[in-house]
């Protein structure tokens, strides 16, 4: 729970690294809490099935949508990669794919061109 609550404290940072860890604790636990506001629609009445969302639902998404954006830019940075490789998502199942495998590659050990490496080893591999 701390990793999502870390990304939101981030709401628009851009700049920097995330471990995978971060990226995909925060993944789990915004999937977990749209369940969960999904089936309070249910109950509540305001889901909507011709578009399979509801009211919390819709606004849990509109009020994460600028933090998984920049989670997912400082996913890439720790690859090495611009965040502008986040449009390829736009391409159908491709650009989805590709992302899912540099979500899920290990970030570049020590510094890299957008900071410091979030684990904190150095670049020499030695572990003090």
């Amino acid at each position: 729970m701390s990793w999502f609550l870390r990304v939101l404290r981030n709401y628009f940072v851009v700049e920097g690294r995330a471990r995978r860890k971060e990226y995909w604790f925060f993944f789990l636990f915004a999937v977990i809490f749209s369940i969960g506001f999904a089936i309070v629609d249910v109950l509540f009445g305001t889901f909507d099935p011709e578009t399979g969302y509801g009211l919390f639902q819709g606004l849990y998404s509109l009020a994460i949508l600028i933090p998984s954006i920049t989670v997912g830019v400082r996913r890439l940075h720790d690859t090495d990669r611009s965040g502008w490789w986040l449009l390829i998502g736009l391409l159908p199942i491709l650009g989805a794919i590709v992302l899912i495998v540099f979500f899920v590659l290990p970030g570049t050990r020590g510094s890299n061109r957008f900071g410091p490496d979030p684990l904190g080893e150095p670049a020499t591999g030695v572990v003090a």
